[in-house]
């Protein structure tokens, strides 16, 4: 992928993966030889831990693919007052990071159906879902493996809000 775009918007159209082409992009990847992570929530407020995150999921297969929530599945999932940076924003934030290669949206509360159109080599998750999490049936039902990464103690979005909200009552 060129490193060289004119603008931001260049470099997010480089990285930005259409939903509804998610399934030909990355037949063609694979194609290529190349060997697909994916690591999907909602990385509201990107702090250190999400960072943590995603470089250890960019050190399992070549290409990382990282699939947000959309804003309307957070709010189910979640909460009505989440999230606080919405999509079009959390989705530039993740595109900037040079360690993630392709960024892609999902509208559903889960990511299996985008996970059964993607077929990764390598999912990733954090260690509050651990190898049972519910991608775990649809990762290994195609031969992909689960790769858990353990949290920060402390980094969570929801400890970041409630920590801002003290210093702020």
């Amino acid at each position: 992928m060129s490193r060289s775009p004119k603008n931001f918007e260049e470099y997010f159209s480089q990285k930005w993966i259409e939903p509804s082409k998610i399934e030909e992009t990355v037949e063609g990847l694979k194609k290529s030889g190349k060997t697909v992570a994916t690591l999907n929530g909602s990385f509201d407020l990107l702090h250190a831990g999400h960072l943590h995150m995603l470089y250890e999921a960019s050190l399992q297969a070549d290409l990382l693919i990282l699939a947000l929530n959309s804003d309307s599945s957070i709010q189910k999932y979640k909460s009505p007052l989440r999230p606080i940076i919405p999509l079009e924003y959390r989705l530039r934030m993740i595109a900037a990071l040079e360690f993630v290669d392709f960024v892609t949206t999902f509208e559903e509360t889960d990511p299996r159906a985008l996970l059964t159109k993607i077929k990764p080599h390598v999912h990733v998750n954090g260690a509050e879902y651990g190898a049972h999490c519910i991608e775990a049936d649809v990762v290994l039902s195609h031969g992909g493996r689960l790769h858990i990464v353990e949290l920060i103690p402390g980094l969570s979005t929801s400890t970041l809000i409630k920590k801002i909200v003290a210093t702020c009552a």
